[in-house]
């Protein structure tokens, strides 16, 4: 069959979280890296379709594009490694380990960020011709983005700062789906559409992807925009790594590994027990 029961794909994952963890550095940096460029490539594409068409739905129906490609040539996601890892060492796989696990996250998060780093040095260059005029239409709403989406939470504080959390746990919730999706179908269409669903819904709502934000914020420092590395770090980056840990491994990697890995007892032999 095409589509795999639950108790397939949460063993897909675990098996796939407990490859991750005994990855080369090399392999894992180079995945991580292009993971990185390519979803910052479609983050770009999408921003430069809601700029020509003024429709942020039409920016988020198409974004998913890059997080397909990227999941469909093996590349790894920090949002990913974060629910996929885990669950290995929560099913006892031998060598799994915690230091081996933050191993992995560190050296994704290194990946995707060299890869983002590239990608918005592409966009700024491309949108100013080589830094010799002002950003034209799309380099100016990156670097609106950015301002926006760190002094805009900074202004409001405590609330601010919870806010960024939660919006960081729903979206890790959402492209952890993603990841998953990928795992439920054995051909390409049904891997893609089943993708596509929960990618389109984050990039719609406005949640916090800290791969997505790895590009969109240095992007919008290069342009000269008017917050800090500082402002990008505690009012966006770092809250918003923490939020999609909780939110994937907390939505996502836990309640499927609780429910169809490690069920509970039916009813029917409680009751023959009994």
């Amino acid at each position: 069959m095409s589509y795999l029961v639950p108790s397939e794909f949460v063993t897909k994952m675990i098996d796939a979280g407990e490859a991750k963890v005994f990855m080369s550095t090399r392999d894992t940096i180079v995945r991580a890296y292009m993971a990185g460029a390519i979803l910052a490539l479609a983050a770009w594409f999408a921003i430069s379709i809601n700029v020509a068409t003024g429709q942020p739905l039409i920016g988020a129906i198409l974004f998913p594009v890059g997080f397909v490609m990227l999941i469909l040539l093996g590349f790894d996601l920090l949002t990913g490694v974060f629910v996929l890892t885990p669950l290995a060492w929560l099913d006892g796989r031998a060598g799994v380990t915690i230091p081996g696990i933050l191993r992995n996250w560190g050296l994704v998060f290194v990946g995707n960020l060299a890869g983002a780093l590239t990608t918005a040095f592409f966009m700024a260059c491309v949108t100013t011709f080589a830094f010799t005029q002002a950003p034209d239409k799309v380099g100016t709403v990156i670097s609106n983005i950015g301002e926006g989406r760190t002094l805009g939470y900074a202004a409001h504080g405590a609330a601010g700062m919870l806010t960024l959390f939660m919006r960081g746990m729903l979206c890790n919730w959402m492209v952890s789906l993603g990841v998953v999706g990928a795992m439920i179908s054995t051909t390409v269409p049904g891997k893609v559409i089943a993708m596509w669903m929960p990618i389109m819904l984050f990039f719609y709502m406005v949640f916090e992807h800290s791969v997505v934000n790895m590009f969109l914020f240095p992007a919008g420092l290069m342009l000269h925009a008017p917050f800090s590395i500082l402002d990008y770090l505690i009012w966006n980056e770092i809250p918003t790594v923490l939020g999609n840990l909780v939110g994937g491994l907390a939505f996502t990697g836990l309640t499927l590994y609780a429910t169809h890995v490690k069920t509970a007892p039916k009813r029917a032999a409680l009751q023959r027990v009994a």
